[in-house]
C-alpha cells in the first residue's frame, strides 16, 4: 500500500525531514477513536440508568404516553360497567315484565350471551397492556354491543305484539266456560293438590272441575284457534277434549265432553261453541274439567275466571257471538248411541 510523506521540522538541523506512515494509519486511528467513544457513551447510559437509577427521555416519554392511554381505557371500563348495569336492568324488565305481559317467552341467558364462548379470536392482543387490560376491555365492548343488538331486536318484537293488544284482551281466557247459573253447576274440585276421586291417593289437579249434568254448552273462553281435537270415549285420560291456542302464552283445555262441534285448525272467538259436557274419560260422574295453561305451566283457572256475570248477561254475549258468526252449528265428534 502507497505510503504517506508527512515534513517535520526538524530545531537542530534547521531542516525538515519526511516521515513516512502507512496509508491506513489513519483509518486505524478513527476507528479506534469511534470504539472509545462507542463504549464511553454505553458506559455512561449503564451508570445513569442501572447505577444512579435515572431513566432515559426518551423512556420517560413513552411511560407518560402509556400512563395516559391507561387512564383512558379505565374511563371507558367504568363507562362500560355503567352501561352493563342498565342494560341488565332492560333485560330483567324486559322478561319480567314487558315479556311476560304479552305471553312471550323469555329471551335464554345462552341468546342474551350473544353466543360468544369458544374460540378466542382475541390472542393477538396477548400481553398487551397492564395485565391483558387492553384485551379485558376489547371483548366486554365487543360482548355488549352484541347484547345490545339483542335487546333491541326484543323491544322490537314487543313493539309489534304490544300493537295487537286489543286482540290480546279479546283472548285471554276472562269467562266461564258454562253458562254460568249457580243453579245448574258446582265446583266439584280446585286447582292443586286434592284426592284422586277414581283410584284414591294424592294426587295434583290442574284444572277446575264443573260438576254438570251432561249435554251442557261448553264455551271458548278467548279468541283463539282449536289446536287438538282428541277423541276417545273409553275410561281413560281426558276422554274426549278440545284444546283451544289463544295467543299470547295462553291455551285453555276443556275435557270430558260428550261431543264436540268444532275441528283442530278452526278459528273460534270467546263466547264461541266447543261442544257439549259429559262424563267420558277417567270421570267419577258427569262434569267438566277446564284447564287455563300459560306459558307451557297449568295455572288456576280461578285467577282468570268472572262467575259474577249473570246468565242473562252471559247468553246475550253468546247470542251476539252466534249472531256474527251465522254458521249453523253440527256435531263433528259424539258418542254414538
Amino acid at each position: 500500500m502507497p505510503e504517506i510523506k508527512k515534513y517535520i521540522f526538524d530545531p537542530k538541523t534547521l531542516t525538515y525531514q519526511i516521515v513516512k506512515r502507512p496509508r491506513n494509519a489513519k483509518l486505524t486511528r478513527f476507528v479506534l477513536h469511534s470504539f472509545l467513544t462507542f463504549c464511553s457513551a454505553v458506559l455512561n447510559i449503564w451508570i445513569y440508568t442501572s447505577v444512579l437509577g435515572f431513566e432515559l427521555p426518551k423512556t420517560v416519554m413513552l411511560k407518560k404516553a402509556n400512563a395516559e392511554w391507561v387512564t383512558r381505557v379505565e374511563v371507558i371500563r367504568n363507562h362500560l360497567d355503567e352501561y352493563d348495569a342498565a342494560l341488565t336492568m332492560l333485560q330483567v324488565r324486559d322478561d319480567d315484565i314487558y315479556r311476560s305481559l304479552f305471553g312471550m317467552s323469555p329471551i335464554s341467558r345462552e341468546v342474551r350471551n350473544a353466543g360468544f364462548g369458544g374460540v378466542d379470536r382475541y390472542d393477538y392482543m396477548d400481553g398487551i397492556g397492564d395485565g391483558g387490560l387492553l384485551r379485558n376491555t376489547a371483548v366486554r365492548l365487543d360482548v355488549l354491543t352484541k347484547k345490545t343488538y339483542i335487546q333491541s331486536c326484543s323491544f322490537d318484537e314487543v313493539s309489534k305484539v304490544a300493537k295487537k293488544a286489543g286482540e290480546m284482551a279479546s283472548c285471554v281466557p276472562k269467562i266461564s266456560p258454562v253458562i254460568p247459573d249457580r243453579n245448574n253447576f258446582r265446583l266439584s274440585s280446585g286447582f292443586g293438590v286434592r284426592i284422586d276421586p277414581v283410584y284414591g291417593g294424592i294426587a295434583r289437579h290442574n284444572g277446575l272441575d264443573f260438576a254438570i249434568e251432561a249435554g251442557n254448552p261448553v264455551y271458548s273462553t278467548g279468541d283463539g284457534v282449536v289446536e287438538e281435537v282428541k277423541i276417545n270415549y273409553s275410561r281413560t285420560g281426558f276422554g274426549c277434549y278440545v284444546l283451544v291456542d289463544h295467543g299470547f302464552g295462553y291455551k285453555t283445555r276443556y275435557a270430558h265432553l260428550s261431543s264436540v262441534y268444532v275441528q283442530q285448525g278452526m278459528k273460534v272467538k270467546r263466547g264461541d261453541f266447543l261442544g257439549k259436557t259429559g262424563n267420558t274419560g277417567k270421570s267419577s260422574g258427569p262434569h267438566l274439567h277446564y284447564e287455563v295453561i300459560y306459558m307451557g305451566r297449568p295455572v288456576n283457572p280461578v285467577n282468570y275466571l268472572d262467575l259474577n256475570v249473570t246468565p242473562e248477561e252471559y247468553s246475550t254475549m253468546v247470542r251476539h257471538v252466534e249472531a256474527e258468526s251465522a254458521v249453523t252449528l253440527h256435531p263433528f265428534h259424539q258418542k254414538r248411541k
